[in-house]
């Protein structure tokens, strides 16, 4: 396999963006990757979206970005895998050129969630429709499920649940295309709305549009473009049963765990190798849950973990230094390659108020629906 390279990164703001269609955000974040990449052409393209055929009443998606990007008659595929459609799509663009059958690829995502779709019908379809969806539970009480079952196990506290929305929110605070560029408290956080017990609204993800696209390449194109160099070590992909009844433990991401080995091993690293993370936060037990599949501490002590500030700014391993889903925002489609622009850029030292020391290696671990699918990518400057 040949060694590849992230050079170009784009993206929209997070948010609703009432001024911009489904195709504009994704040729806005794509025209500012390559602009950023300084490539004259693409070989491929890759395009997560979740279910843009429910939002928008949209298919065909590869050909309609290529076409709007002015890249036709490239290869262009849609990428679906519920909420981790882009970071399959970047995988999809790194075995593209590993395996030598192009030299430049664009992966990337984009999600329209605002314009008037039903949102809780359409992301529930990346949830059992036959045992969990015609039952009447959505992906908030799925989650307040999991965050019960781990309370009642472990210990963790309400308190460390909160903990992860207020650490977010300051680092998206900092963050110029997050969503909710601002700080909450404890307090606010735990007496706000109650979506589904234990969780509030300010520990769930918001309904966001957003676009965000990267230009991948082989070390050969990289290597003339004379700019910090980014490869992808790692990347490994796994899944898991959809409905959380069929899984032993429901407070186990096991295609988390699994996805992560996989990433690990070719990256030849081990959990305390990794400077700084992205994770799947969609909501607040989720990144708990992640912290403790990823290695990053043991199993049952993600909450306590956090509560000591152990993945902060200035901890052990600082944690969704863009915010995560929880504050930067989260249209589905477009997460998983937003996750990765984090990471290149904390790796190139452009993070600016957020930007974490010396990092060398960092970690992007997107997932979809309840964790039935996740994708882990190892990067590291070389």
């Amino acid at each position: 396999m040949r060694d590849v390279y992230v050079i170009g990164c784009g993206m929209t703001k997070f948010g609703e963006i009432w001024e911009s269609s489904f195709r504009d955000l994704f040729v806005e974040a794509g025209l500012k990757a390559i602009k950023d990449a300084g490539v004259d052409h693409l070989d491929s393209m890759y395009v997560g979206t979740m279910t843009s055929g429910l939002f928008i009443g949209q298919e065909h998606v590869g050909a309609l970005m290529a076409d709007y990007l002015g890249m036709a008659p490239i290869p262009a595929v849609r990428v679906e895998s519920a909420c981790c459609s882009s970071g399959m799509a970047l995988r999809m663009g790194f075995l593209d050129i590993a395996s030598g059958n192009s030299d430049v690829v664009l992966a990337g995502g984009v999600e329209k969630m605002n314009d008037g779709a039903d949102v809780t019908y359409a992301l529930s379809t990346a949830a059992d429709q036959e045992y969990e969806v015609y039952q009447g539970i959505t992906f908030p009480g799925l989650y307040a499920l999991i965050a019960r079952a781990h309370m009642n196990k472990y210990g963790t506290t309400r308190k460390q649940l909160a903990q992860v929305a207020v650490k977010n929110h300051h680092n998206g605070s900092m963050n110029p295309n997050a969503q909710f560029p601002r700080e909450v408290t404890l307090e606010q956080v735990m007496n706000a709305t109650l979506v589904a017990d234990p969780l509030t609204i300010l520990d769930s993800s918001p309904v966001s549009d957003g676009g965000a696209c990267v230009i991948l390449a082989s070390e050969e194109i990289a290597k003339k473009l004379q700019k910090p160099m980014i490869k992808i070590i790692g990347s490994g992909a796994a899944t898991d049963f959809l409905a959380l009844h069929q899984r032993e433990d429901i407070t186990a991401l096991k295609a988390v765990k699994v996805s992560a080995e996989r990433a690990y091993k070719m990256a030849g690293v081990k959990p305390s190798d990794i400077d700084i993370a992205e994770v799947h936060d969609c909501f607040t037990i989720a990144e708990i849950c992640i912290l403790e599949e990823l290695g990053f501490c043991e199993k049952g002590q993600g909450g306590k973990f956090t509560e000591q500030g152990h993945t902060s700014l200035e901890g052990k391993i600082p944690v969704n230094t863009s915010g995560g889903l929880k504050s930067k925002g989260h249209p589905v489609g477009a997460t998983g390659v937003a996750q990765v622009i984090e990471v290149v850029e904390q790796l190139s030292g452009k993070a600016g108020q957020r930007q974490v020391k010396n990092v060398k290696i960092g970690l992007a671990q997107n997932m979809g629906g309840s964790g039935a699918s996740s994708v882990t990518h190892i990067f590291s400057l070389m």
